[in-house]
């Protein structure tokens, strides 16, 4: 996508150059542009989907993203995506444009990630693109979360705090909440920073099916997984899309590190 948006500047520039051509020759040369100073690039991180054997199941993930700004104003986006996985723990999943919530703006699908722990291959696909990239996969290791917690957490202290048990579409879950106090001067902040993450866990999934982030840094971030089917999902969703380009980035696996103890 990247490469196409920057062929398609150049020819935008290309024929800009070629309209004032004509004036330049008689004309002081054009000036040049100035370089894009500033900005930021954000990455919002969802919900892990873990490669777990025989727990397969299909699912929607809802996300809504909310931003309070410094004049008062808000900005609010979502989208809604697809994610499965299967009984051998290959994982679909959908990445989709975050939009406004006005039903104006379509939440396009911008790629498709297909990541196989038998095969080790990891398939990053973009459907406009008709082009998908494999790469070596080794799914991480899978370590639940601790359940049950030594002391209780007081009121207003940073730490982790047992929320009990809930069900979220049919399913038990466990919850817990994280509060982190980033403290003045740390990141160059004037005063104290709290930042709080509630999850609800599902113990026969291995995920998260409720996520919430509160962070004055970035706002508020809920995700949660809904439409939930449990069972083996449609076996199409684990097959490269037909008529896909493959580039090939494997390469050589790395090497496991050695123990220098033995």
């Amino acid at each position: 996508m990247a490469l196409k948006l920057k062929r398609t500047l150049s020819l935008l520039l290309a024929g800009f150059l070629v309209l004032r051509s004509p004036l330049s020759s008689s004309q002081a040369p054009p000036e040049r542009p100035r370089p894009p100073d500033g900005g930021t690039r954000e990455v919002l991180i969802s919900i892990l989907i873990p490669s777990l054997l025989n727990a397969p199941f299909s699912a929607t993930v809802a996300t809504e993203s909310v931003r309070q700004l410094a004049d008062g104003s808000r900005i609010t986006l979502v989208n809604r995506r697809a994610i499965a996985r299967d009984t051998a723990g290959r994982i679909f999943q959908e990445r989709r444009l975050l939009v406004p919530e006005d039903g104006k703006h379509e939440s396009i699908v911008t790629q498709i990630e297909i990541s196989d722990p038998v095969s080790h291959q990891l398939y990053i696909c973009v459907p406009r693109e008709r082009v998908c990239q494999v790469e070596f996969f080794s799914a991480p290791q899978f370590v639940p979360p601790a359940g049950g917690f030594a002391s209780a957490k007081q009121p207003g202290s940073p730490g982790r705090e047992d929320l009990g048990k809930q069900f979220v579409s049919g399913l038990e879950t466990l919850g817990t909440r994280e509060t982190t106090v980033i403290e003045a001067g740390a990141i160059g902040n004037d005063s104290p920073i709290t930042v709080s993450r509630e999850y609800w866990y599902s113990p026969q999934l291995g995920v998260n099916l409720i996520s919430k982030l509160q962070d004055p840094r970035i706002g508020m971030q809920d995700f949660e997984v809904q439409d939930i089917t449990v069972g083996e999902p449609d076996k199409k969703l684990f097959a490269v899309p037909p008529g896909s380009r493959i580039i090939d980035l494997q390469g050589t696996p790395p090497a496991p590190i050695s123990d220098p103890s033995r």
